[in-house]
């Protein structure tokens, strides 16, 4: 069972793991959240056994992921993993079935509107799928919709 663990909990412990001597006013700057906040979230990482805490000097702390604050970590990580595979995999399949679907109606060239990780997804689609990807916007014009893709034609 993956325990929940809240964005910023997970942000404080990525920072954490990657630099045990990070100081709050870091962490603020970093995350984009007060110094307020980081300390409360991280009394909360330290109440839940997730990280412990160290005095190097009188000023000077050291945080640590304990063994159990690693597990949250890495299976929030392979949570994210999987979540993010099921969405290429759903956004790959919709790219096919319109490939297919646009070569069945004889269309071979197509303008994609867009330039982000799911209209490359649909253009890495229609190349593999043999569609010719136009420099204008003119024809067949394919953009990411949402979750999926739409067709608009042009004349």
């Amino acid at each position: 069972m993956t325990t929940k663990i809240k964005p910023h909990e997970y942000a404080l412990l990525d920072e954490i793991a990657q630099d045990s001597l990070v100081t709050q006013a870091n962490l603020s700057k970093r995350l984009g959240i007060a110094v307020g906040s980081v300390n409360w979230y991280i009394k909360r990482l330290i109440t839940r056994g997730w990280v412990k805490v160290s005095h190097l000097d009188r000023t000077r702390l050291q945080y640590d992921l304990t063994p159990e604050g690693m597990k949250v970590f890495t299976q929030r990580a392979m949570s994210y993993a999987r979540d993010s595979l099921k969405v290429y995999g759903d956004l790959r399949d919709k790219a096919k079935f319109l490939a297919t679907e646009l070569k069945q109606k004889g269309i071979k060239s197509v303008y994609i509107n867009g330039d982000d990780q799911i209209t490359d997804i649909l253009r890495l689609t229609c190349i593999e799928a043999g569609l010719t990807i136009s420099d204008l916007p003119e024809g067949c014009v394919l953009e990411a919709d949402g979750r999926g893709y739409r067709v608009r034609m042009k004349q």
